[in-house]
C-alpha cells in the first residue's frame, strides 16, 4: 500500500511543482541578510548530505526565532521519517499544516526521503507560488501509510 501511494504521489507532486514553479532567476535568489531563508537552505543541504543530526539542529533554532515556522516542521519531519521515527514526524508534519495555509515558498529543489516523505529547500522564505499546504499534507498521507504498514491493525 504505502509503495502503491508512493508510486502515485510523488510523480503527481513533482509534476504539480514544476507546473506551478516559477523560473528561478538570479535575483530571486535569498539576500545575505535574510538569515531565516540562509538558514533553511544551509539545513536542507546538510539534509540531504545526511548531516542530520546538523540539520536537525539549524531546523530548531530557526523554530526558536520562527515559532511554527511551516518549512522547518515540514524538514523535521523528513529527519524524524529517515530515524524511521514515523509518530514523531507525524507529529511535526501535523504542525507544519496548521501553519502551512498561505505560506508561500519557492521551492527550487526536493529531497525524497526513504521514499515517504519529502524535504523542500526554498529560494525565499514566505515568497513564491507555492503554498506549502498541499505538500505537507501529501507527506502527512505518506507518513501516515508508512506508520500503518509497520503497525498491524487489531481485529
Amino acid at each position: 500500500m504505502v509503495k502503491s501511494l508512493r508510486m502515485k504521489a510523488i510523480p503527481i507532486f513533482l509534476c504539480l511543482t514544476l507546473a506551478m514553479a516559477e523560473v528561478a532567476w538570479p535575483q530571486a535568489r535569498p539576500q545575505a541578510g535574510d538569515d531565516l531563508t540562509m538558514m533553511l537552505v544551509k539545513s536542507y543541504d546538510l539534509l540531504e548530505e545526511g548531516k542530520l543530526d546538523q540539520a536537525e539542529e539549524i531546523y530548531r533554532e530557526v523554530l526558536q526565532r520562527d515559532h511554527g515556522n511551516p518549512l522547518a516542521l515540514n524538514n523535521l519531519g523528513a529527519i524524524m521519517v529517515k530515524q524511521k521515527n514515523y509518530r514523531l514526524a507525524l507529529d511535526f508534519l501535523t504542525q507544519a499544516r496548521a501553519r502551512a495555509k498561505g505560506y508561500k515558498v519557492k521551492v527550487n529543489k526536493v529531497c525524497e526521503i526513504e521514499g515517504v516523505c519529502l524535504a523542500f529547500r526554498p529560494l525565499a522564505a514566505e515568497y513564491g507560488n507555492q503554498d506549502l499546504e498541499p505538500l505537507v499534507q501529501l507527506n502527512i498521507n505518506l507518513v501516515k501509510a508508512a506508520l500503518a504498514a509497520v503497525i498491524p491493525k487489531s481485529d
